[in-house]
Order: structure tokens, then C-alpha cells, then sequence
């Protein structure tokens, strides 16, 4: 589900998100929600180097890159952008789980 929330970005991040959003073929929105996951998920894989994900960043725009007809990049960008959401939100949910096991009772 998604949820409906006003961010000020700098020029420079706008101008960033608008960069992905054109060389990726996605919306500005989707754009920024990539650019939170793929953030969300390093951060994430730096502190806690145990945590592993089933995929890298790179690996995905590898094979966003790969695929050459245009018919198909889109459904391959989207599915790969789902499989991505998928392990960010992992990820998060075991972020968060690590939070709660700490905080003194």
C-alpha cells in the first residue's frame, strides 16, 4: 500500500531522482521510492555485514541493461523493482527487529 507523504529534496537530489526517473523509464515518485531502497539497503548491509540479500544493486542494473527489447525492459525493470521492494522491506523488518531486541525492558 502506498502512502501519500510531501518531502522537500535538494536541487541536486531532484535533480537526481529525475535522472533515474528518465534513464529508467519510471515515474518521479517510483524513482525516489528506488532511491529510498537502494539507501534503506546499504545502510542496512553496512550495519550488519551478517545480513546478506539475495540480490546486489548492481546485479539488478545489469540486467535492466541486458535486455534490449523495449517491449520487454519494462516488464523486466518492474519485476526486478519488485523482487528489490521485496528485500528492502526484509531487510527493514529485521532492522527494526534488531531496534526491539535491544531497547532495555
Amino acid at each position: 500500500m502506498l502512502k501519500r507523504y510531501q518531502v522537500l529534496l535538494s536541487d541536486w537530489l531532484g535533480a537526481y531522482a529525475q535522472f533515474i526517473s528518465e534513464e529508467y523509464d519510471l515515474s518521479f515518485s517510483e524513482s525516489v521510492r528506488v532511491l529510498m531502497c537502494v539507501g534503506a539497503l546499504q545502510s542496512i548491509k553496512e550495519v550488519f555485514p551478517k545480513y546478506k540479500t539475495k540480490m546486489t544493486i548492481g546485479q539488478v542494473v545489469r540486467k535492466i541493461r541486458s535486455v534490449e527489447d523495449p517491449s520487454l525492459k519494462e516488464e523486466v525493470t518492474h519485476r526486478l523493482l519488485s523482487e528489490g521492494y521485496f528485500e528492502t522491506r526484509k531487510a527493514i523488518e529485521f532492522r527494526l527487529a534488531q531496534k526491539k531486541r535491544r531497547k532495555p525492558k
